[in-house]
């Protein structure tokens, strides 16, 4: 993993970057290592210091964060950047208490900074932690109830040497061996002591509260085109789902079914099918609505794109699933 410094090359003098441990950790939340290895490496390549990342334009720190996910993620990155330059001369604090203190790091994040960054004997839980730590006492009180116990569990583990070292190991073991799914017991390092392993209860652990099934809302995307090829566009407030992110203008999303609200009078046109997303508390099902806008068109809301600043990749997932199924249908507008 790029963020990471081999053992042996932290005998060699070679110490963990706190930029990048922390920028890692921000990325991973509720993500993939496969999703963020690309991110991470575009970030640190734009912005290889804090103080880089600190100078950003908002909307290009979001632009390059579209398509990750949890977007108030990206919005606390320049925040917390922008603290640690103004308030600790670019330098992140190497205590757990300073490190909570900034904005956007929680329990979590400053525990895998600490340990990892600084070598402190911080508690790092994350799913990959929890699930080792069920099955190695064999807890089968469900998550997220048994949370606080699996964390006491971790942090009786936790040795004062090497702590960073150790967090990753136990990190690496839940996410490659002790996985969610057919655990590969035979090959675990911890399978003597594994009290589930012993019990034969392993690939049932840890238990979860059944979550309430996702509710469905709707709404309506309009995809204007100006003569000139700039697109109409709107900045979703800083404060909600893709807080901060462009996208396309539309009423709020409800249950309730797609509410008209055309951001211009135009000839628009309903394209066929449906943009499909879905985000952590519902599903969503857009339709989309295209129009040709003349050249000196004057919206109610929203702003023009020029077409040579445009990038649909710049666009979070649910916007750019939109433009892919209106941007064909251009064509056949008449």
């Amino acid at each position: 993993m790029p963020w990471r410094v081999p053992p042996a090359q932290k005998v060699a003098g070679v110490r963990p970057d706190p930029y990048r441990v922390w920028m890692s950790e921000v990325m991973l939340q509720q993500t993939t290592v496969a999703a963020v290895k690309d991110y991470f490496h575009r970030f640190t390549t734009r912005w290889p210091t804090v103080s880089d990342l600190a100078a950003a334009r908002d909307e290009d720190v979001m632009a390059e964060w579209a398509g990750l996910g949890y977007y108030a993620r990206a919005r606390n990155l320049l925040k917390c950047a922008r603290v640690v330059v103004a308030e600790h001369d670019g330098v992140f604090p190497d205590t757990l208490a300073g490190l909570l203190k900034l904005p956007g790091v929680g329990p979590y994040t400053a525990a895998a900074v600490a340990s990892i960054a600084y070598d402190l004997p911080a508690v790092v839980v994350d799913g990959n932690v929890e699930r080792v730590m069920a099955r190695l006492h064999d807890v089968h009180d469900p998550l997220p109830g048994s949370k606080p116990l699996l964390t006491d569990l971790a942090e009786a583990l936790t040795p004062e040497a090497r702590p960073g070292d150790y967090a990753q190991a136990v990190m690496d073991l839940g996410a490659t061996i002790c996985s969610p799914r057919n655990p590969a017991c035979g090959i675990c390092p911890w399978r003597g002591p594994c009290a589930a392993q012993a019990a034969g209860t392993a690939a049932e652990l840890p238990k979860k509260t059944p979550k309430k099934p996702k509710p469905t809302r709707h709404g309506i995307a309009y995809i204007g085109r100006r003569a000139d090829g700039a697109y109409l566009m709107e900045r979703r407030p800083d404060k909600g789902l893709l807080g901060g992110m462009l996208g396309w203008p539309g009423a709020d999303w409800t249950e309730a079914g797609a509410a008209e609200h055309p951001p211009i009078a135009a000839n628009w046109r309903q394209v066929a099918g449906e943009a499909k997303h879905t985000f952590t508390h519902f599903h969503l099902l857009l339709q989309v609505r295209i129009a040709d806008l003349p050249q000196g068109a004057n919206p109610e809301s929203g702003h023009f794109v020029e077409a040579e600043t445009f990038r649909p990749a710049d666009l979070p997932t649910v916007m750019r699933k939109a433009f892919d199924l209106g941007f064909g249908a251009f064509d056949n507008v008449g």
